[in-house]
């Protein structure tokens, strides 16, 4: 029982050290997984047995963290072969000039750029693509980052920074995280658009514009792109990559490894050509790979150490009996909020794998858990987080004040990340 005591504190010491040194940013993510663990196993006593707890956590996310790598090269590729270009072009031309159009076609851009995972990505593109047509039209500046937000926000996918953390974390596969979830998404996905939809309708109403007023956008990409044949071959690639990592039939790493070849051997023929884009991508690829590595050495030593069974041991007798089976419903109200107060690597790596293990004790599955967390989780809520850097990208590329943002699209977001988590009790995801 004392053995139970002493590892429940050293395992919590250990959480609350990586939580408290990546939010005071006095050590990055990487630093505080790796280093804080490593002192507690050796602290408590486990010595060299330490490394081989580590290895064990590495190897267990090996498949998460080359899915990762593969899924970042792989849309990074095509991306530099020109394939959202003319789809972005197409939209526009589709959209028109009238609010009830432009703002659900917002959505849908974003949702079509969200494809490799990164929020940051979104914004970059969509914003500076819609602000000249949003600025002729006198569309509220905050509506195409709301529209935007709730598309990145609600579409988190098997790649995706938080479905891998908290696949990480877990030490499970990012598809059985994500597959219960789709009908869920679809929900939430419907609650966007409509959302997108009203938007526009009060914007037309505000702006009094009349329904004649339907002249098309120019945009300055040329529809002769539309016809290349190079272009057709990496819609046809990514649909291809897609269906075979959402069938469940085969696993996402191979899959994503064999698009990667075949994007650049399409689209680059030369080595040379291959390498550059290669090395473009590096950086992300590698940096998130490296934070994975550090999370699955920090789970390893928890579990490894049973740590993480002793948190969770100690939450049981804390936790009143009759919340414990509702763990996933609460989670999943509160996690958007959640985002304002947490980063997601101390989320994920810190606070997920102590709430699931206090959970399973209750006979709840951990993975319910973690799909609960992800309804809001960095999310629905990582636009508006002061806490994830792509937040900032929205003030600084259409010129609205970050409180604005925060005030006008929060509760959409929030409402969505609600929506979403009824929709999973209703679907049977988790319980009430």
């Amino acid at each position: 029982m004392e053995d139970a005591i002493g590892l429940a504190i050293w395992g919590a010491v250990t959480v609350l050290c990586v939580l408290a040194a990546i939010l005071s940013r006095r050590f990055s993510p990487l630093a505080a997984l790796v280093l804080f663990p490593v002192l507690a196993s050796l602290g408590s006593g486990f010595g060299l047995r330490t490394s081989a707890f580590v290895i064990a956590g590495i190897q267990n996310l090996a498949p998460v963290i080359a899915m990762f790598l593969f899924a970042i090269l792989f849309f990074g590729v095509l991306t530099d072969a020109g394939m959202i270009a003319p789809l972005i072009h197409l939209i526009l031309r589709t959209i028109g000039k009238r609010p009830s159009r432009i703002v659900p076609g917002t959505l849908f851009l974003a949702l079509l750029l969200h494809l490799d995972g990164s929020g940051a990505v979104v914004f970059l593109i969509a914003l500076p693509a819609l602000l000249p047509l949003y600025e002729e039209v006198g569309i509220d500046l905050r509506v195409l980052a709301c529209a935007a937000s709730l598309a990145a926000g609600i579409n988190f996918l098997p790649w995706t920074g938080p479905t891998l953390r908290a696949a990480a974390s877990l030490h499970v596969s990012p598809l059985a995280l994500f597959l219960p979830l789709v009908r869920v998404q679809l929900v939430g996905l419907g609650f966007a658009l409509a959302a997108a939809i009203w938007l526009g309708i009060r914007e037309e109403r505000r702006l009094g514009l009349r329904k004649t007023e339907t002249g098309p956008h120019d945009s300055r990409v040329p529809v002769s792109q539309l016809k290349s044949i190079r272009l057709w071959v990496n819609v046809l690639l990514t649909l291809a990559v897609l269906g075979a990592v959402l069938s469940g039939k085969a696993e996402p790493a191979p899959c994503f490894m064999a698009g990667t070849v075949v994007a650049l051997l399409v689209n680059y023929p030369h080595a040379s050509g291959q390498g550059a884009r290669l090395e473009a991508h590096a950086k992300a690829a590698i940096t998130m790979t490296a934070i994975l590595c550090a999370a699955g050495a920090f789970t390893g030593i928890l579990k490894g150490t049973g740590m993480l069974a002793a948190m969770a041991s100690a939450c049981v007798h804390l936790l009143p009996a009759r919340l414990g089976h509702h763990i996933p419903f609460l989670l999943g109200l509160v996690s958007m909020p959640l985002s304002l107060l947490l980063d997601p690597d101390s989320f994920y790596f810190g606070v997920l794998p102590v709430a699931a293990a206090a959970a399973g004790a209750y006979g709840v599955a951990p993975l319910k858990v973690a799909q609960a967390a992800l309804l809001g989780m960095h999310t629905t809520g990582f636009p508006v987080s002061p806490l994830t850097p792509a937040t900032f990208l929205i003030p600084g590329l259409i010129g609205v004040e970050l409180g604005e943002h925060q005030r006008f699209t929060g509760p959409f977001l929030f409402l969505a990340s609600i929506v979403m988590t009824f929709a999973a009790v209703a679907m049977g995801v988790f319980s009430f």
